[in-house]
């Protein structure tokens, strides 16, 4: 099923002319709108009328995240705040948190934009949806909250926290989707298992996960526990909410919603473009938005793009699933490091659960690593609860992480449950070394 069949599977020719004249009015609205971005443009001595095609975009410049703290709170904003109709709120973890305000338009695009998503995963009319991210300040409660009801399905406003009866209201209801973050789906999983609810006394059959990175290993595990079919939802606040892009029935590739957010791929270092197929960094240009209007935003996002055609039938171009972020990368005695490379190697062993931390130290001017993951509960009760069993797990995980990273790490095995669950966005990793 396609939401916009015109917009969803139009031709590249004609992609790219109504990309280039959005851009084009894009570069004119910020030019008159956006001090910052008149300043810049003046800098490098363009103005919108160097801008006329697509093609054109990479003399623009970026736009970074500290460009959003620095023009704190409304210094971005090209809508008058008149025409303001909502405002969300980034949780960034340094600084000022990143404002981002809506115009009537801009939310009418959000839902279009997840309602293209939600067909793409099969929901129709007749689903009963819950949403199980957080409202509030976050984009991801109330992004697709809008998206299912522009739908034309039944929202279920769980949001996060009280677990218990979101999982009764699952079953009584006969709710049909979700859409959460990966790591609050598998603590469904446990609640459930704790209560004696079976995955088929529940009538979920679609789940939409994002806001956190997620691996392979950890798509099979929330399908087989929930008996669901998991699919990939992407996006960002700057640039919109969820919605950015989407898997399709193929999952070969999340599809961007390209008649709103073009994108690109730079190399992080460089920041020149970089061909379709090459992995780097994630850049998007909102083509659309009028509350804040980005050009060339650097999302840090490590992913590729992807022009195959789709057995789908969308033509949009699609990104791959993001294996890290540029600033998010850990670098280990000269080593990089993502927390996705170490959740492959641990899901890939049946004696670990899905819930793990990396714990990076600095020790005599020697980086250290140290990976604190659960033992699955069958393998606990089957004796892993005493010390030679847990040792000699630790020795193999160590061993094949080294295999993987390159380097040495310390091992911690725990018991069920002693890992600190999330109810929003996880934190993998503490890398002590910052407050040092």
């Amino acid at each position: 099923m396609i939401w916009n069949e015109v917009k969803e599977t139009m031709s590249r020719d004609e992609m790219c002319e109504l990309q280039g004249r959005r851009l084009h009015k894009l570069v004119s609205y910020v030019y008159h709108n956006t001090p910052f971005y008149r300043r810049k443009l003046q800098e490098m001595d363009l103005t919108p009328d160097d801008i006329r095609t697509i093609d054109d975009i990479v003399k623009l410049p970026f736009t970074t995240k500290q460009d959003l703290r620095d023009n704190y709170p409304f210094g971005l904003q090209a809508a008058p705040q008149s025409e303001i109709i909502r405002i969300h709120a980034s949780s960034g973890t340094t600084g000022h948190p990143t404002i981002v305000g809506y115009t009537r338009k801009d939310i009418s695009v959000w839902s279009e934009c997840m309602a293209r998503c939600l067909t793409s995963y099969g929901i129709t009319r007749g689903d009963i949806f819950s949403v199980a991210y957080g409202y509030g300040l976050f984009t991801g409660g109330l992004g697709v909250h809008y998206g299912v009801e522009n739908l034309g399905a039944a929202v279920l406003p769980a949001s996060t926290g009280n677990t218990e009866k979101h999982v009764l209201l699952l079953r009584d209801l006969g709710a049909t989707g979700i859409a959460c973050t990966p790591s609050y789906a598998l603590h469904l999983a446990e609640t459930m298992d704790r209560l004696g609810i079976s995955k088929d006394s529940l009538k979920l059959r679609v789940g939409a996960f994002g806001a956190e990175p997620w691996t392979e290993n950890m798509r099979a595990e929330i399908e087989g526990r929930l008996g669901i079919k998991a699919f990939n939802l992407y996006g960002l606040s700057e640039i919109m909410g969820p919605c950015v892009s989407y898997e399709c029935s193929a999952q070969n590739g999340s599809h961007i919603n390209e008649d709103h957010y073009f994108p690109e791929i730079i190399d992080p270092s460089t920041l020149k473009p970089l061909p379709v197929g090459r992995q780097g960094e994630l850049v998007f240009t909102t083509l659309t938005k009028e509350g804040l209007p980005l050009i060339r935003y650097r999302t840090r996002d490590l992913t590729s793009l992807d022009d195959t055609p789709c057995s789908c039938g969308r033509t949009s171009i699609k990104m791959t699933k993001v294996v890290g972020r540029s600033d998010d990368m850990l670098i280990i005695r000269g080593i990089n490091v993502f927390p996705s490379q170490v959740e492959s190697v641990l899901l890939d062993m049946p004696e670990c659960a899905p819930y793990y931390k990396l714990m990076v130290d600095r020790v005599d001017n020697l980086d250290t690593l140290t990976v604190q993951v659960e033992v699955r509960q069958e393998y606990f009760d089957q004796g892993f609860d005493t010390l030679t069993p847990i040792t000699e797990l630790e020795k193999r995980i160590a061993s094949r992480l080294k295999n993987v990273l390159s380097i040495g790490s310390k091992v911690q095995v725990k018991a069920p449950g002693s890992i600190e669950r999330s109810e929003g966005k996880s934190k993998f990793v503490i890398d002590n070394r910052i407050l040092k």
